[in-house]
This record gives C-alpha cells, sequence and structure tokens, in this order.
C-alpha cells in the first residue's frame, strides 16, 4: 500500500455515518415497553375499548375507545373540552389491540419524514415521538365539544393515528378505528365479554318476547341507520364529523 493513502474499509460518505447515527438515535428512543397488564389498567401503546351503556345494549359492536401511552397509560375523549387520563369512562377495558411504534412516522424537520403523505403529515401536525403525537391530539380535543354522532371518542383516536402516520397512512377515520378494534382487538378476558354481550341479549329478548317480530325489525333498522350515519359522514358528507 502507497504511502498517505488510507485503507478503502476505512472511508465511510459522511452522509452514510449520519444516516447511521441517526437509526441508532431513533431505534435508542423507541425503549422496550412494559408488559400489558389489564389489573393495573397498564396498556402500552395499545388502542382499547369498552362497552357503552344503552348504546351498547342495543348495538354491541358500538362502544367507547382511547388510546394509551407508552407507560400503559389510557388516554380518551370522554366529554367537552376534556380528556381523561388513566380513568377510562365506561368502565374497565374490555377489549385491546397493541400498535406498533415502527409503523409510524417520527420526523425530526420536513426533510426527515420516512412517510409518503409528508407534506400532509407536517401540516396535520408531526410528533418526534408515541406520547408526543397523544399530547399533541389531547391539547386539542380539549377545546372541543363531544357528540355522540359528531366528534366523539373515535375521532380523538383517529386524530392520534394520523399524526403518527401509522402503516404509512393519513385516511384513518372512525369507520377505520373502530374495525382495526374489532377485527384484530383481543378480550381481556371472559367476563369482558360478557360485559359485552350479556346485556344486548337480555335486551334482545325481552323485547322479543314483550313485542315480538316488530321489535327485532325496529332494533335493526336503528342499528342499520346508526351505522348508515357514520359511513355517510365518513365517506360521502366528510364536513358532518370532526377527526
Amino acid at each position: 500500500m502507497s504511502s498517505g493513502r488510507l485503507p478503502m474499509m476505512e472511508l465511510k460518505p459522511a452522509h452514510d455515518v449520519e444516516n447511521s447515527n441517526s437509526e441508532r438515535q431513533i431505534l435508542h428512543e423507541l425503549w422496550p415497553l412494559g408488559e400489558i397488564d389489564p389489573k393495573k389498567a397498564k396498556f402500552p401503546c395499545c388502542l382499547v375499548w369498552t362497552p357503552l351503556p344503552v348504546v351498547s345494549w342495543l348495538t354491541p359492536f358500538i362502544g367507547h375507545v382511547g388510546i394509551c401511552r407508552e407507560d400503559g397509560t389510557v388516554i380518551d375523549f370522554s366529554g367537552s373540552n376534556f380528556v381523561s387520563v388513566d380513568d377510562f369512562a365506561f368502565g374497565g377495558v374490555a377489549r385491546y389491540l397493541q400498535l406498533d411504534r415502527e409503523q409510524c412516522c417520527f420526523p425530526r424537520n420536513l426533510a426527515g419524514h420516512t412517510c409518503k403523505h409528508h407534506y400532509r403529515h407536517a401540516e396535520q401536525g408531526t410528533a418526534i415521538t408515541w406520547d408526543d403525537a397523544l399530547a399533541q391530539s389531547t391539547g386539542h380535543f380539549e377545546h372541543k365539544s363531544y357528540n355522540l354522532f359528531t366528534c366523539n371518542c373515535h375521532s380523538f383516536v383517529t386524530n392520534c393515528l394520523n399524526r403518527l402516520c401509522y402503516h404509512g397512512s393519513m385516511g384513518w377515520n372512525l369507520i377505520s378505528v373502530a374495525a382495526l378494534i374489532l377485527f384484530k382487538g383481543h378480550w381481556v378476558d371472559t367476563l369482558s365479554i360478557l360485559r359485552s354481550f350479556l346485556p344486548f341479549t337480555a335486551v334482545l329478548c325481552l323485547g322479543i318476547f314483550m313485542v315480538g317480530w316488530p321489535f327485532l325489525i325496529g332494533h335493526l333498522s336503528f342499528s342499520l341507520l346508526l351505522i348508515g350515519w357514520f359511513v355517510l359522514g365518513t365517506y360521502f358528507a366528510k364536513n358532518l364529523l370532526e377527526c
């Protein structure tokens, strides 16, 4: 080897060094999560669900949802100008789904976006960590009026997922959040299943016994109208619902 020349293995482009350092920094920030512990109501980075009084008795697939911090603390939009912390409204968690932080976009700046929606993501409000996204959404919904039909707990979770750009998508909405928990969520225990479906079964049986088949027709019509409202507001008249 000639004098004054460095071995090829020692030469490394500056941008590779920067990218390597950046990757190590991001991986360092995604520290290991604690265990899911239903007894202590700790569900790190999870979506959580619980049945609603009366509403879930008629339509058991509709309930109250929240999202959890990295330490497992539950956060939910449970009233006008109020986001509850570590006090899940309407009872304990019945169903949960843990999300993958590596599927989120945590840019340091506009040039650092890893998602394809970088301009829209920046406009929505980017976050550098999971908890930062939840904090931003909390501040936003602390000035919102709660309404079951237009601005509810699903709206809050939708806003969080869009700030995270979860799975590279900025198109999260009330329907997709509900479907995510409905089809992929895990029940906490058998009691949670009973708590979710027993009142619905009792109301259905009592209604058919006292009123007959007209009750079943009316119940089905109510469910279809409720679903139709959210589908209409989500996909055809987007100004109806807030997220």
